[in-house]
């Protein structure tokens, strides 16, 4: 059986950020979230990356990221582009957001050749979620059913005071996952967490415990063949009700695969905290955390010196 595989999502837009915030530094000497990321999951086995940018990104991803990281692992780089589409499918005028978590990961469909972790490149995640993914992928096989897992968290620890957010809310029975929905309007509210589906008019609470999905999900290659059989009618869909802006998200493949009796997904809690940077107000607390951890002697301050690079 092949070594795991770690696949970075990297190609949003960064839109509510203000940049291509996947690159904006946040450590004590220029390193930035997925550097983090990249250590952790190197000292939990992973060897192998690939990481899913927009082309026009590629030169500044390989400058930044390459540099760290080429040495200590093998480096893929694969494009999401909007004209990556099915036959008889074509880009409407004026689209040019990404179609989604899905899609994304549909990018890697020539690339995958065993069981593979994907997460997010802003997202900070703690090294005993990359723990837990990797042991979890290191035995995974399908046999009557697909055999994914996810790392969640509460939601309480996901959530920034600057705007609202987008997560998987997730149901959860005995360990497994039993279904998510994704909610792209989340928000702290007169000291509750909240979410509306109608643009503001009505808000209804969430449980601060609630589990959510951050994106870091274990799959076997399987998932790749389905999220290419099922990405046309999913366009179709798109293309009828929000042709500019709807999305092809993962978490909906994973809801139609549970709900069909074909795969089962573990849910894995990690101990650690989460932090991102949605917004740009976001960057002062993570850099914060990230000085914290490293006065707990959780990092080095020179990241990749201690790895053996400069």
């Amino acid at each position: 059986m092949k070594e795991p595989i770690l696949v970075v999502m990297a190609a949003g837009m960064g839109s509510r950020y203000g940049g291509l915030k996947q690159i904006d530094p946040v450590g004590l000497h220029g390193e930035i979230i997925i550097d983090y990321s990249l250590y952790d999951a190197y000292l939990a086995g992973f060897r192998r990356v690939i990481f899913i940018i927009k082309k026009d990104n590629a030169g500044i991803f390989r400058e930044v990221i390459g540099s760290h990281i080429d040495s200590l692992m093998e480096a893929h780089y694969v494009y999401q582009t909007l004209d990556d589409l099915p036959d008889g499918y074509a880009v409407p005028a004026g689209r040019e957001k990404p179609w989604g978590t899905g899609h994304a990961v549909l990018a890697c469909r020539n690339i995958v050749d065993a069981p593979f972790a994907v997460i997010n490149a802003d997202d900070f995640y703690g090294r005993d979620a990359f723990e837990q993914i990797f042991a979890f992928l290191s035995q995974a096989r399908d046999d009557g059913l697909y055999r994914y897992a996810m790392v969640g968290y509460p939601l309480e620890n996901t959530i920034t005071d600057s705007g609202s957010v987008a997560r998987g809310i997730c149901s959860v029975e005995n360990g497994v996952l039993a279904g998510i929905e994704e909610h792209t309007r989340i928000e702290r509210r007169n000291g509750k967490i909240e979410f509306t589906e109608d643009g503001g008019n009505t808000w209804r609470e969430l449980a601060p415990d609630t589990t959510v999905s951050m994106n870091l999900w274990g799959f076997t290659p399987s998932l790749l063949q389905e999220l290419g059989s099922r990405f046309p009618s999913f366009l179709d869909k798109i293309l009828r009700e929000n042709p500019l802006k709807g999305e092809y998200f993962l978490p909906s493949i994973i809801n139609l695969l549970l709900e069909e009796g074909k795969a089962e997904a573990r849910v894995l809690r990690s101990g650690d905290q989460w932090f991102g940077v949605t917004y740009r107000e976001d960057k002062p607390r993570v850099q914060a955390a990230i000085r914290q951890l490293i006065a707990d002697g959780r990092y080095p301050e020179y990241l990749w010196k201690g790895l053996g690079n400069k």
